[in-house]
């Protein structure tokens, strides 16, 4: 089975050999080194840019003006932050054209913590994107919706954040890509670049198929009727962890991975929440403004009367960064212990 680095990589190479993406690039993104994460090894697209991120976004706008596909990348979301006034011109650009110009790109950047990546390199973004209109904000959980969400960003025709989380790049699916070999040995020796020369080294691709995963549409990946728990990205592991633990000692939780910040798919969510009566939105954002904030305001706005109890939000703490440290970082952004308690006074509270 592919990990999620594998599986963006591929999705990369699916789209420049049939979907004409003409240009994969940011710092580090070409040879020899295929991004700081892999997710652009063998790439015959892809290219390095100058450390400049608001050179790399402003490439990628000017790109799609001309008519091109591209997919840009910045090496971590803690240096997007630079770039906020472009991403909201890229954002409202078909707007303020009457419809007559969109920009059709992909800006994918690594969010999160879990990686010990301190306070430089722990960041998230998911607050922050929702927050700019204009832009279709995804994040997969698994190295198949992974593949899947790309795809469909790369064919939208709105500018899509594809935010990647950090920790889970390196973790194995339970489901194969389609097109993908069983043995994952074998999938590594096509298309993984070896250590040292890679200077005649090509990738050889499997012969994969397309996939898609509609952006807007959430997936349930625990059913329950006790209470609704929604989450996405790394968070969305710890949630399935609780949920499995918590299902041995009889409570039964749902659990909705919700793939797409925006648009988000408020049907699946609504309809849980009538089912199970409670709900928990849980993210590791830090936990003012956060975007379960807004998730939670609808549930209380549109579904008060069938609540049972308060929603619940889980986030970050609100502190400028996360510690080097194993114990300060899993301290700050929610752990399955974190949402386990959580998840039990939540059932415990009576309506």
């Amino acid at each position: 089975m592919a990990n999620m680095a594998q599986a963006i990589r591929m999705a990369l190479h699916y789209g420049e050999s049939k979907l004409n993406v003409s240009d994969i690039f940011g710092q580090d993104v070409g040879a020899p080194l295929g991004g700081v994460f892999t997710a652009t090894q063998g790439l015959k697209n892809s290219w390095n840019s100058p450390l400049d991120e608001r050179g790399i976004v402003g490439c990628a706008m000017g790109l799609a003006l001309a008519g091109q596909r591209c997919v840009a990348e910045i090496q971590f979301a803690d240096y997007i932050f630079n770039t906020i006034d472009l991403l909201k011109m890229i954002g409202n650009n078909y707007w303020v054209t009457n419809g007559k110009y969109n920009l059709p790109l992909v800006l994918m950047t690594p969010v999160g913590a879990g990686i010990r990546g301190s306070v430089y390199h722990s960041h998230s973004f998911d607050a922050h994107a929702t927050r700019m209109p204009g832009w279709k904000v995804v994040m997969p959980s698994t190295p198949l919706d992974a593949y899947g969400l790309m795809l469909s960003a790369i064919e939208d025709p709105n500018p899509v954040l594809y935010l990647n989380p950090k920790a889970l790049m390196r973790v194995r699916g339970d489901e194969l890509i389609p097109g993908e070999p069983s043995d994952e040995k074998e999938l590594k020796k096509m298309i993984d670049a070896p250590i040292g020369d890679r200077s005649k080294w090509k990738a050889k691709w499997p012969k994969l198929e397309d996939y898609r995963i509609p952006i807007g549409k959430a997936k349930i990946t625990r059913q329950g009727d006790q209470v609704t728990v929604v989450s996405y990205g790394r968070t969305l592991i710890e949630c399935n962890k609780v949920a499995d633990q918590l299902a041995e000692e009889g409570v039964s939780i749902e659990v909705i991975d919700l793939r797409s910040l925006y648009p988000y798919d408020w049907q699946t969510i609504s309809e849980s929440i009538r089912k199970t009566k409670k709900v928990m939105f849980v993210n590791e954002d830090t936990e003012v403004t956060n975007f379960g904030e807004h998730l939670a305001y609808r549930a209380t706005h549109e579904l008060f009367y069938d609540l049972y109890a308060r929603p619940r939000v889980v986030a970050g703490k609100n502190i400028p960064g996360i510690g080097l440290h194993p114990n300060l970082e899993e301290a700050t952004v929610p752990q399955a212990r974190d949402i386990r308690v959580e998840v039990l006074d939540l059932i415990s509270e009576a309506p």
